[in-house]
C-alpha cells in the first residue's frame, strides 16, 4: 500500500519491500574448478630419488579420468617412445615429460637414480595443506644407525630416531632445503642428497563476483566464490561459506560456489564476502569484500485533470486521474487536500479517478507538492580521494515546502541527518578511511513524501606503505645457477598495485597484483647477478620505494665428497672410488682430492657429474679425506670425510703349547691359535678332523686357547681358522699322536714320580670379583674383573663371561686367579661369572650383578604450554629432559641464572615446572640435569611475555581555551601498559575517525578539522592482539551549537565582547581574593569534587591574561570511582610580556596552576555565558 500525494508536480516515491534469502545449490564443485589444461606425470611412489638398480612407473593422465589413446614420452628432451600404453618404466636418471591425446606436453618431472650410501626421498610438489613425507633410506641389507635430520642446515629436533619425517597440513613455513645424516652400521658417517620443498598455492585468494551490479529491489543475483585448483590436485574437495556484514548467509559451508537470493530487499544492500577452505585442513582464503547496494523501485506518479487544467467555474463537474508508472502489484490511492497550510485526507480508492460532480467555492485552496528529489554533491568532487581527507556531503532540493529534514547515508548506513527552516541545502562533513568506499547517497522529507537522490560512488584510496623486498629463494646466498625469487610487499595500499623490481637501477620486470601478498619474480642466477636490488609499489595514489638489498652470487657451490666404490667399509686390496661434486658453478672446475692434506690427484670437469678418484686401498689409507673445487671464481672445500679401512685377518699359526711334548691319556692338552695381523674383532674357531671343538672371540690382540681333557680318541689331525669382517683364514693342519700304553720302565718312573708329586686336585669353587673400580663403574672406566680358585692343581684356566658370551681364558700358572679388563660401555650392564678348570674338572663362580652408570647426557628444554606465543596470565610448562643418564636425575630450572626451581626423577625421565606468567618473565630460560656423575647445562630458551594492552588514555589538545569551528584538535591516545606493536582507533559517537600504530609502544594521535557536526562523545581503542581495551568517553561541545541554530548573530558577537570585558575585570578581583583564600586549599579540596557539578558539563579555567592558553581535554576518574567527568585544562605557555608581570606573582606558590572553575549556563533565555560559584583549586 502506498500513499499519494495529491499535487501538481510528478512525485518519486521509493518502494520498500521485506524479502527473504533463499538458497539455491545450483552448480557442483567442478563448475569452480577447471580440469587440467595440459598432460600431468603421476608416480607410483611419492619420491624422485631411488638407488640405482631400482625402478619407478610413470603415469600419464590427460584431460578426463579415462585413460588416454596414445602417449608420447620424452626423456631429456628428446622423444623416448609414443604408445597406446599409459604407463612407462623407468631407471635412468634425468627428465621425463609426456603428451597425452594430443594435450599440451606436461611439466618435466626430474629422477635421480644415485649410487651414493645414503639418500633421502622427497616428493616431486607440495601443495598448501598437504601431507608431507621425508625419508631417509639406506640400500638393502644395510643398517642406520642415529639418523638426523636438517633443514637449511640446521638440525631438527625430533622425538624419535625414525627414518621418516612426517609434515601434516604443509604451509609456506615448511619451505627449505633438507637433507639427512646417519652412520651405516660397521661402516661410517654419511650424508644425504639435499632436497629442496617449495610449498605450493593450492589455490588462490578467492573473488566474489555478483551477476549484477546495480541490483533493484525485488531482482535475484547470483554470487560466485570464484577459485581454482592446480591440475595436479583436481581432486582435492573445497567448501565455501557466503558472508553479509559479518553474518554467514544460508546453512554455513557448503561444497557449491555459487549463492543464489531469489529476490533482493534493500535491507540486503551491505558489505559481501565469501571463504574457502579445504576439507580435513586448517588451509581457509578469504576473499575480498565488495559493496552491493539494491536500489529502491523509483515510482512516477502524475496528476492530470478532465477537462484540462485552466480556469474552474463553480458548478463544473471536475475528474482528477493519478498516473502511476513501475509500480507493481496492487495501489490503494489517498487523495489529499491541502488549503492554508493544513492537510486534510479526503478519500482513500482503489481506483486512480477521484471525481469533483460539482465544483464549489470550498474546493480552491493553495496545492502543494511534495519535495523534488535531491541532488548530492561531493567537495572536494572527484570520485576518488585519499585516505585522511576531509570530505563535505552536500544535499540539496530545488523545490518542496519547508521544513526539509535531510539524511546521508552511506551503503545503506545512516550518516547523520539535518533539517533546514527554508528551502536549502544541508552538510555534512566526514574524515576518509578505508571503510568509507562505497555509494553514498541523501534523502529529503518534508512530511509529504520522502525523496532519495541518485547515488555516488566514491573510492577511498589508502596511500602505498613502503614496500618491504626479500628474497624468497634460495634460502642462503643464492650460487649461479640457482632460481633466485624475489618477493616484494607493500601491507597497506589501495589494490591493484604495480611492483617493478630493479638490479642496480635496472628495470627486471613488472607485476600487477590484484590482491593483498605481494608479488614475486624469478632469475636464472649468473655471477652478472651481484649487486644491490630494491623495488617500487605504485598505485593510483602514489609510488614508494623499498630499501636497497645487497647480493652477492656465489659463483661455486661447496662440494661434496662420497665415497661410491665400496659402498661400505673399504678393504685392503679394494679399489676404492672417490667422488666429488660441487652442484653449481661456473665450467670447467677442478677437483682436487686429498688424504691428511696430502694431495692424492686432480680431476678437470668440463661437464656435469664431478670427478671421480680411483685407489687401490692398503692399511695405510685409513684417515681423513676431503675435497676441493675449484673454477675461475672461486675455491670451495669440502666437509672432512674419515675412513677406517678393514685388513683382512692373516693365515693363522695353530701350536700345542702343554704339554709341550706328546700328549698322553690324561693329559691336558692346549692348542693356541693366532693371525699375526687383521682388524678386530677376530673370531679363532678349533677343529679336530673337520669337527668344531670351539670357537673364541678375541677383541684384542694375542693368543686363543682351546683346553681338552686327553683321551685315546684324540689323536689325529687338528688345525684352526681365524676370521673377521674382511674375510676367514685357515691354519695349516696340525698331527697329533695320544699315548696310552705304559711300559715297566716308565711304570716305576711315574710310581717315583707321584711319590714326588701327588695326584691332581679337585678345584674349589671361583670366586669373581670387581677389583677396579672399587665401587659401581662408570661409562669410560677400566673395569678389571678377578677370578680366583683358592685351591686345585695348577695350572687353572680362567673362562670369563657375560650374558653367556666368551668374554676371553687366562691361564694361570701360579696361585693367584687371573684378571680380565674392559673399557666400560653402557651395554656392559648385566650378569658376570667365570669358570675355573684344571685337569681335574671345572668348576663355575656365582653370578654378580653390574650396574654401569651413565653421566647424565646435555638436557632439552622445552616449552610445552602455551604452544604458542605466552600471554601475561598464561600458566606456562617448562620441561626439562636429558635422554640418558643413570637415575635419580635432579632438574632445576633457572631464568636469567635466578633459580626457579627444582624437580627429582627417581626413574630418570624429564621433568616439568609450572610457571604463572606475569610480565617479568620475559627472558632466557635453561634447566640443569644432575646425576651422581656429572652436571649438564641446558641451551638457552628465550621467551617473550606479550602483555595485554591496559584501558587508554584518551586526551584532546586543543590551540585554544575554547575550541572552535575550524580549529583542528588533537586526540591523543595512550595506554600505559601494553606489549608492542599497538594499533590505536578513534571514534566520534562510535563512528571511526581514524587508526594510527604505534610499533615500538607509546600513544598515538590523529588530527580532527573541528566542524559544528563535531560535537560529542569521543573515545579511542587500543589493541594489540590479546584483547582490545576501550578508554573512557570524552566530551567535546563547540559553541554555537544550541537549541535553536536560527537565533541572531550580532547580538552574540555584541554579548561576547561585553563577556570578555566583564570576564578581564572579574579576574583582577578575582586575584586578590585567591590571594586570601587559596593558600589553605590543597590539591583534594572537597570543592573539586561538589555534587552540584555536572560531570557531564565541560569546565574551563580562567588564568591571568598574560599566559596563552593551551587547553587539554582528557577523561578523568574521579576518586578512582566510575564517575568520568570532562575536564580542560590549561597548559602555561610564556609570551613575550610575561618577564614584565614576574614581579606581581611572587608571592604565590605554583602560581600557573591556579584555576576558576566556569560553568555554562542552562537557561534559554540567558545570554553570553554567565560565571558560576568559583571555586578554586590546585
Amino acid at each position: 500500500m502506498r500513499k499519494l500525494v495529491f499535487g501538481s508536480q510528478v512525485l518519486v516515491v521509493p518502494v520498500f519491500m521485506l524479502l527473504w534469502v533463499t538458497l539455491l545449490v545450483l552448480a557442483p564443485v567442478s563448475e569452480q574448478l577447471v580440469t587440467p589444461s595440459k598432460s600431468i606425470i603421476s608416480l607410483q611412489f611419492p619420491w624422485t630419488v631411488f638407488f640405482q638398480g631400482e625402478s619407478m612407473d610413470l603415469t600419464c593422465k590427460g584431460s578426463s579420468s579415462h585413460s588416454p589413446r596414445t602417449t608420447k614420452w620424452y626423456f631429456e628432451g628428446k622423444v623416448l617412445e609414443k604408445t597406446p600404453k599409459s604407463t612407462l618404466r623407468v631407471r635412468e636418471s634425468g627428465d621425463y615429460k609426456c603428451q597425452a591425446d594430443g594435450l599440451p606436453v606436461s611439466d618435466p618431472v626430474h629422477l635421480e637414480f644415485s649410487t651414493a650410501p645414503l639418500i633421502l626421498q622427497g616428493p616431486p610438489y607440495v601443495f598448501e595443506g598437504d601431507s608431507m613425507l621425508l625419508r631417509c633410506r639406506t640400500k638393502a641389507k644395510t643398517e642406520l644407525n642415529t639418523v638426523v635430520f636438517f633443514k637449511n642446515g640446521e638440525r631438527l629436533m625430533l622425538p624419535n630416531n625414525s627414518s621418516d619425517l612426517h609434515i601434516d597440513d604443509a604451509d609456506l613455513a615448511h619451505n627449505g632445503h633438507y637433507h639427512c645424516g646417519g652412520y651405516i652400521h660397521r661402516c661410517c658417517a654419511a650424508s644425504s642428497n639435499r632436497v629442496s620443498i617449495q610449498i605450493r598455492v593450492l589455490f588462490p585468494r578467492p573473488v566474489l563476483r555478483s551477476s549484477s551490479s546495480k541490483p533493484t529491489e525485488g531482482s535475484p543475483v547470483t554470487l560466485t566464490c570464484q577459485t581454482q585448483l592446480p591440475p595436479e590436485r583436481s581432486d582435492v574437495q573445497l567448501q565455501f561459506c557466503f558472508f553479509r556484514d559479518s553474518q554467514a548467509l544460508g546453512s554455513g559451508w557448503r561444497s557449491s560456489p555459487k549463492l543464489r537470493i531469489p529476490a533482493l530487499g534493500t535491507e540486503d544492500s551491505g558489505s559481501y564476502w565469501c571463504q574457502a577452505k579445504r576439507v580435513n585442513s586448517h588451509l581457509l582464503k578469504e576473499s575480498w569484500k565488495i559493496s552491493i547496494t539494491v536500489w529502491g523501485v523509483t515510482v512516477k506518479v502524475q496528476i492530470r485533470t478532465v477537462p484540462a487544467l485552466g480556469p474552474v467555474f463553480e458548478g463544473q463537474k471536475l475528474t482528477l486521474i493519478c498516473s502511476v508508472d513501475r509500480l507493481p502489484g496492487l495501489i490503494t490511492f489517498s487523495w489529499y487536500k491541502v488549503n492554508l497550510g493544513k492537510e486534510t485526507k479526503i478519500h482513500t480508492f482503489s481506483e486512480a479517478e477521484f471525481k469533483i460532480s460539482m465544483v464549489k467555492g470550498s474546493d480552491a485552496g493553495d496545492y502543494y507538492s511534495a519535495v523534488s528529489q535531491p541532488v548530492l554533491t561531493l567537495n572536494p568532487a572527484k570520485n576518488w580521494l585519499l585516505e585522511g581527507t576531509w570530505l563535505t556531503l552536500h544535499c540539496e532540493v530545488q523545490r518542496g515546502s519547508p521544513p526539509i529534514l535531510y539524511k546521508f547515508y552511506h551503503d545503506s548506513v545512516s550518516l547523520g541527518s539535518s533539517s533546514t527552516p527554508s528551502t536549502g541545502r544541508a552538510s555534512l562533513g566526514i574524515s576518509l578511511t578505508a571503510q568509507h568506499s562505497g555509494f553514498y547517497y541523501c534523502t529529503a522529507d518534508n512530511g509529504f513524501s520522502p525523496q532519495r537522490s541518485e547515488a555516488v560512488r566514491l573510492s577511498v584510496l589508502v596511500p602505498l606503505s613502503r614496500p618491504v623486498l626479500t628474497r624468497r629463494a634460495p634460502m642462503s646466498e643464492p650460487v649461479v645457477g640457482d632460481v633466485m625469487e624475489l618477493h616484494c610487499e607493500a601491507l597497506s595500499g589501495s589494490l591493484p598495485i604495480t611492483y617493478t623490481f630493479y638490479h642496480d637501477d635496472i628495470t627486471l620486470g613488472r607485476r600487477v597484483a590484484y590482491s593483498r601478498g605481494g608479488v614475486s619474480f624469478r632469475l636464472s642466477v649468473t655471477a652478472e647477478h651481484s649487486g644491490n636490488y630494491f623495488c617500487k609499489a605504485s598505485n593510483s595514489a602514489q609510488t614508494q620505494h623499498s630499501d636497497t638489498m645487497t647480493l652477492t652470487v656465489i659463483s661455486l657451490s661447496r662440494p661434496v665428497l662420497t665415497l661410491r666404490d665400496p659402498s661400505v667399509q673399504p678393504v685392503v686390496g679394494d679399489v676404492m672410488e672417490l667422488h666429488c661434486e660441487a652442484l653449481s658453478g661456473s665450467l670447467p672446475i677442478t677437483y682436487t682430492f686429498y688424504h691428511e692434506d696430502v694431495n692424492l690427484g686432480s680431476r678437470k670437469a668440463h661437464s656435469r657429474g664431478g670427478a671421480y678418484l680411483s685407489l687401490t686401498v692398503t692399511a695405510e689409507h685409513s684417515g681423513n679425506y676431503f675435497c676441493e673445487a675449484s673454477n675461475s671464481a672461486q675455491t670451495q672445500r669440502s666437509d672432512t670425510m674419515t675412513l677406517t679401512v678393514k685388513i683382512p685377518v692373516s693365515r693363522p699359526v695353530l701350536t700345542l703349547r702343554d704339554p709341550s711334548v706328546q700328549p698322553v691319556v690324561g693329559d691336558v692338552m692346549e692348542l693356541h691359535c693366532e693371525a699375526l695381523s687383521g682388524s678386530l674383532p677376530i673370531t679363532y674357531t678349533f677343529y679336530h678332523e673337520d669337527v668344531n671343538l670351539g670357537s673364541i672371540k678375541a677383541h684384542s690382540r694375542g693368543e686363543a686357547y682351546l683346553s681338552v681333557s686327553v683321551t685315546a680318541e684324540h689323536s689325529g689331525k687338528y688345525f684352526c681358522e681365524a676370521s673377521n669382517s674382511a674375510q676367514t683364514q685357515r691354519s695349516d693342519t696340525m698331527t697329533l699322536t695320544v699315548k696310552n700304553v705304559f711300559s715297566v720302565e716308565e711304570y716305576i718312573q711315574s710310581e717315583r714320580l707321584m711319590a714326588v708329586f701327588p695326584p691332581p686336585v679337585s678345584l674349589s669353587r671361583p670366586v669373581l670379583t670387581l677389583r677396579d673400580p672399587s665401587v659401581q663403574p662408570v661409562v669410560g672406566d677400566v673395569m678389571e674383573l678377578h677370578c680366583e680358585a683358592l685351591s686345585g692343581s695348577l695350572p687353572i684356566t680362567y673362562t670369563f663371561y657375560h650374558e653367556d658370551v666368551n668374554l676371553g681364558s687366562r691361564k694361570a700358572h701360579s696361585r693367584g686367579g687371573a684378571y680380565l679388563s674392559l673399557t666400560v660401555t653402557a651395554e656392559h650392564s648385566g650378569n658376570y661369572f667365570c669358570e675355573a678348570s684344571n685337569s681335574a674338572q671345572t668348576q663355575r663362580s656365582d653370578t654378580m650383578t653390574l650396574t654401569v652408570k651413565i653421566p647424565v647426557s646435555r638436557p632439552v628444554l622445552t616449552l610445552r604450554d602455551p604452544s604458542i606465543q605466552p600471554v601475561v596470565g598464561d600458566v606456562m610448562e617448562l620441561h626439562c629432559e636429558a635422554l640418558s643418564g643413570s637415575p635419580p636425575i635432579l632438574y632445576k630450572f633457572y631464568h636469567e641464572d635466578v633459580t626457579l626451581g627444582s624437580t627429582m626423577a627417581p626413574s630418570g625421565g624429564g621433568a616439568s615446572f609450572n610457571l604463572s606468567l606475569m610480565e617479568k618473565h620475559s627472558g632466557n630460560y635453561s634447566c640443569e640435569a644432575e646425576n651422581d656423575l656429572e652436571i649438564q647445562h641446558s641451551e638457552l630458551v628465550t621467551v617473550i611475555v606479550t602483555v595485554p594492552v591496559s584501558r587508554p588514555v584518551l586526551t584532546l589538545r586543543a590551540p585554544r581555551a575554547q575550541a572552535e569551528v575550524g580549529d583542528v584538535v588533537e586526540l591523543h591516545c595512550e595506554a600505559l601498559r601494553g606489549s608492542p606493536p599497538i594499533l590505536y582507533q578513534f571514534y566520534h559517537e562510535d563512528v571511526t575517525l581514524g587508526n594510527s600504530s604505534a610499533p615500538s609502544g607509546g600513544g598515538a594521535s590523529f588530527n580532527l578539522s573541528l566542524t559544528a557536526e563535531r560535537s560529542g562523545n569521543y573515545s579511542c581503542e587500543a589493541d594489540n592482539g590479546q584483547g582490545a581495551q576501550r578508554s573512557e568517553a570524552v566530551a567535546l561541545f563547540i559553541p554555537g551549537l544550541t537549541e535553536s541554530r536560527s537565533g541572531p548573530v550580532a547580538p552574540g558577537v555584541t554579548g561576547g565582547l561585553l563577556g570578555m570585558v566583564v570576564l578581564a575585570a572579574g579576574a583582577l578581583l578575582f586575584y586578590h581574593w585567591l590571594s586570601r583564600k587559596a593558600g589553605g586549599r590543597t590539591a583534594s579540596d572537597p570543592s573539586r569534587h561538589s555534587s552540584d557539578s555536572n560531570p557531564q558539563d565541560p569546565t574551563y579555567h580562567n588564568v591571568p591574561g598574560w599566559i596563552e592558553l593551551q587547553p587539554v581535554y582528557m577523561n578523568v576518574n574521579s576518586r578512582g570511582e566510575d564517575v568520568v567527568y570532562s575536564e580542560v585544562s590549561c597548559l602555561q605557555k610564556e609570551s613575550r610580556n610575561s618577564a614584565a608581570s614576574a614581579h606581581s606573582l611572587s608571592h604565590q606558590t605554583d602560581s600557573s596552576v591556579i584555576y576558576a572553575k566556569v560553568k555554562k549556563a542552562c537557561t534559554p533565555a540567558s545570554g553570553p555565558h554567565q560565571l558560576a560559584s568559583p571555586a578554586p583549586h590546585r
